[in-house]
């Protein structure tokens, strides 16, 4: 009994209670005698010479039937009986097969009892037929090597005894439960599905087969995108695979919780055209009706299971092929049925494999009566001998060799696992219809055509799949903006052709032409950059779009810096002429603001340099979160935006916003200072401080919007342009409308508005410097305008003057006899009306009293005294009192006729001689030179 002492030592691993019984059983003194005598046949190997032997198989099965799993063995004897009644009818086996069946009540401590029994008090047996119970089984499996005994098993699918080191002399017919997993991996590559979820009820014979599972989709390169596990209640689970976006489950549970998962799935949607539930298909008939302990009704459980595949073993073949025993599988099938209607007993699921089992066994014994009576021919002259071990030996080595065609399919082995068919059963409406099957053998995966009925038009996608969508810009929006664009960009051109084609008219030319020129291109230049901002990834390939995301961003720069410089230039132009408080001359050329906006150009030039080689854009793609599709197909649609972005990209914004701030904030300040300046040599002041307000306001709010509306690219490219076209168009517009429309209706306005003449030294000097300007202060405004007051006065009562005069003349003239003498009052009064006061406040001497300085005022007011006695009649008409007539007369209408019609300067007194002859004729700075006609 040596061997039963080893075999103890290998249960005290899995159950100490029935190694405890066992030992009982086989030391106690009185067992062990009884024991060892049955024993002592063992040494017989007469067994294998004789024809028409019957030999004894072990058969455990639970047969009592308030056993666990007893309706299996019940259904199980017909099919064995029915097997050893086909075997004696064909003839071709020389021995009889003798079943013995011991009752193990599917408990542990039994089971092993009536394994003793049948060793110790039955007879000799070759093989153990059975094993029902997976933990009685897999006890008594791991002793049978001690006892050189090969086991066949019919119905135990627990993938545990699948462990040939623990397990080496453990046979079945039936597939194991990890069978399926080949299959269930055949069936996901059918379909395209890389991607599945599984949920596992938390027993070991589903962790099992579950881990098994994991090694065959790993090796399919198939992903498990969530694995959950649950004792009672598996809604939470269920929820963890949905929010994982799990749309293939496959199931490992009993019909008790899967009623509860489908109730739970109900719940939470996770059924119809976007789901495929996978489970195992050995539960019974109608298990939804009498396992459901949920409080989901029946409809809501029918309307979960719809389309659920169940994969479980083919219990017959469906292949009408006759077999081993000369029958198909519908043949015998038919008699099978009528041994149960005989015995009134339920069928079994199994009843297939144990009918083949018994062929399996019948067929090893056979070849192993063989193979002994070889090696008995081949030793006839030696006392030939077999031991149990040797005996055993060659049980093993048949049995792997099985392979034959029976009820249930091809029987063969691999490792003692039965390599067989498994089908595909889908619940359709209310019942489950074979849709195919799958032959481990040949690895072939056999569908029935159209039997598969998804709920949708197509199968269920194994996940949401995600559509990339790139949020572009509207064409029809582009090509409204870009037609605008192109009509300011034509705008643009005429008013630059109208700068040039004018650049030495007075009215251009006061207006820095230079400058306008530089206005006109940067903002052509901003226009250029809308169609450039309006491209993305649709128009152009990736590395194109890294360009041109730089090369936008220049454009835009110096298109700014251009514009917004030239008109910075001319604002501080004007406010450093207005502000000059000490009236000095000031003439700021236009080759200084080039200056300006050269070092603005310059410092811009520098950055983005500097940007370019230290840190580039680069084309980064932003994704948002998952939308559905509009079109409401199974799929979901990612928005993905591309923008233009580097490392640090914060920073060198942060740089340009900060140097195009103080700027834009002087620009402003500039402005405000000059917004009352309003002056002909500089005619475009005003319009230029509206056009740094407008686009200092302008770049503001576009920039805030356009940060805020980053994730929306139609609004945000809609906001830009808008801006960079009002922005240009409106500079653009005050700068060269007003001009237009002057040199449209009037084109000599800017030599009639409050004239500012020069000399003739003086328009020498602005042929060659044609954009110096005169330096005046703002508090000279207001006396100037009390200055063209007098003038207008004084004119009047020049011209009253004029007549009185006129009327003298003609009177000494027609009756010189009779004509009175000139009263003293006369000349007193002509030099009161021409000895006007000074223009300034600096006491400097103005243009009229300079004509009062000349020699004919002084001829006026020093008479001589020896004249005025004299009598009237002779003095008046002697050649010296007709000289004095003339020149009283003479400058005069010198004064007050010729500079009204554009005539000699009021500064030239004689009228013989030219200003520059008079030895008492002085030029008036060009600063202070007024007409008075003019004024």
């Amino acid at each position: 009994m040596a061997p039963a002492r080893r075999d103890c030592s290998g249960w005290e691993m899995f159950l100490p209670t029935g190694c405890l019984l066992l030992s009982v059983l086989l030391f106690h003194p009185a067992l062990t005698k009884v024991c060892n005598d049955r024993t002592k046949h063992g040494q017989d190997n007469s067994w294998f010479t004789r024809d028409g032997e019957n030999l004894p198989i072990m058969v455990l099965m639970p047969m009592n039937e308030s056993a666990l799993m007893s309706s299996i063995s019940q259904g199980i004897e017909p099919a064995v009986q029915l097997a050893i009644q086909h075997i004696r009818e064909s003839g071709k086996y020389s021995f009889s097969l003798i079943t013995k069946i011991y009752d193990t009540e599917c408990d542990n401590a039994k089971g092993l009892r009536a394994f003793f029994d049948a060793i110790c008090y039955g007879p000799k047996h070759l093989m153990i037929f059975g094993g029902v119970c997976p933990s009685v089984t897999s006890i008594i499996a791991e002793s049978l090597e001690g006892w050189n005994l090969v086991q066949l098993s019919f119905a135990a699918t627990t993938p545990v005894l699948a462990d040939k080191k623990k397990y080496p002399n453990f046979f079945r017919t039936v597939p194991s439960d990890n069978a399926v997993n080949p299959a269930v991996v055949k069936f996901l590559n059918y379909y395209n599905w890389s991607r599945v979820g599984t949920l596992t009820q938390d027993v070991q014979r589903f962790s099992e087969v579950r881990n098994d599972l994991t090694n065959e989709l790993e090796k399919a390169n198939i992903e498990i995108a969530d694995t959950e596990s649950f004792s009672n209640d598996p809604c939470g689970n269920v929820k963890k695979l949905k929010d994982n976006d799990v749309r293939i489950i496959i199931g490992q549970f009993d019909e008790n919780l899967a009623s509860r998962v489908f109730c739970c799935a109900y719940n939470l949607n996770m059924f119809g055209s976007k789901y495929q539930w996978i489970i195992p298909g050995w539960y019974q008939g109608n298990w939804w009706e009498q396992a459901n302990n949920t409080n989901c009704t029946t409809k809501k459980l029918l309307t979960a299971m719809e389309g659920y595949i169940s994969v479980d073993f083919e219990p017959l073949s469906a292949r009408q092929i006759k077999g081993i025993s000369g029958r198909t599988p519908k043949e015998y099938e038919r008699e099978y049925s009528r041994e149960l209607q005989q015995k009134g007993v339920e069928a079994s699921k199994f009843h297939g494999f144990a009918y083949d089992g018994i062929w399996v066994i019948a067929k090893t014994l056979t070849r192993v009566m063989e193979l002994l009576r070889i090696k008995q021919r081949q030793n006839m002259y030696h006392n030939f001998t077999v031991d149990d071990r040797e005996v055993g030996k060659m049980v093993l080595d048949v049995m792997n060799e099985t392979n034959f065609f029976g009820v249930t399919g091809q029987v063969m082995f691999r490792n003692g696992e039965r390599m067989g068919t498994i089908k595909f059963n889908q619940f359709q409406e209310g019942q489950e219809v074979k849709v195919g099957e799958y032959n481990a053998i040949a690895d072939v995966l056999d569908l029935i055509n159209n039997s598969i009925r998804f709920q949708g038009v197509e199968p269920p996608k194994d996940r949401t799949f995600v559509r990339l969508q790139r949020r572009h810009i509207n064409v029809p929006l582009y090509s409204i903006l870009s037609t605008i664009t192109i009509l300011g960009m034509l705008m643009a051109g005429a008013f630059l052709f109208f700068n040039i084609k004018n650049r030495n008219h007075r009215l251009i030319k006061m207006s820095s032409p230079y400058m306008n020129n530089l206005i006109i291109l940067g903002g052509m230049l901003s226009y250029a950059s809308i169609f450039l901002f309006g491209l993305d990834g649709g128009f152009v390939s990736d590395k194109e779009f890294e360009t041109l995301c730089t090369v936008r961003t220049w454009i835009l720069i110096v298109g700014y810096t251009t514009a917004f410089g030239a008109m910075f230039a001319k604002t501080w132009r004007v406010h450093a002429i207005f502000k000059n408080v000490k009236m000095k001359k000031k003439i700021i050329k236009d080759q200084k603001l080039l200056i300006i906006v050269g070092g603005m150009l310059l410092i811009d030039l520098c950055i983005l340099i500097c940007w370019q080689i230290v840190d580039p854009l680069r084309r980064t793609v932003e994704e948002y979160s998952l939308e559905a599709d509009p079109q409401g197909r199974d799929i979901a649609i990612r928005p993905f935006l591309e923008h233009c972005e580097n490392t640090h990209m914060t920073i060198w914004l942060g740089i340009v916003y900060a140097y195009k701030g103080l700027l834009m904030l002087f620009g402003c300040f500039l402005a405000w200072e000059t917004r009352n300046v309003s002056i002909p040599a500089l005619n475009d002041s005003k319009y230029i401080g509206m056009s740094v307000y407008n686009v200092g306001i302008m770049c503001i709010i576009g920039a805030a919007v356009s940060f805020l509306t980053r994730d929306q690219p139609n609004v945000q490219f809609c906001i830009v342009a808008l801006v960079i076209i009002f922005c240009s168009t409106i500079t653009l517009c005050l700068v060269f409308v007003p001009k237009l429309i002057t040199m449209r209706t009037n084109p000599d306005a800017a030599t009639q508005n409050r004239r500012l003449k020069f000399t003739q030294n003086q328009k020498k000097e602005d042929s060659k410097t044609s954009t110096s300007v005169t330096s005046v202060n703002q508090a000279n405004t207001s006396r100037l305008d009390g200055l063209q007051t007098d003038n207008h006065r004084l004119r009047m009562r020049i011209t009253e003057l004029d007549k009185e005069l006129e009327e003298v003349t003609m009177q000494l003239q027609d009756t010189p006899e009779k004509t009175p003498y000139i009263k003293q009052n006369h000349y007193s009064d002509a030099n009161n009306i021409l000895s006007i006061r000074n223009f300034t406040d600096d006491g400097e001497k103005s243009i009229l009293k300079n004509h009062l300085e000349q020699k004919p005022q002084a001829q006026w007011g020093s008479m001589d005294p020896s004249r005025i006695n004299r009598g009237p009649l002779e003095d008046i008409n002697s050649p010296e009192h007709i000289q004095r007539r003339l020149s009283l007369q003479l400058p005069i209408l010198h004064h007050a006729y010729l500079p009204s019609i554009g005539g000699v300067d009021a500064s030239c007194t004689s009228p013989n001689g030219s200003p520059g002859s008079s030895p008492r004729h002085r030029h008036m700075p060009p600063s202070y030179r007024v007409m008075v006609s003019g004024l």
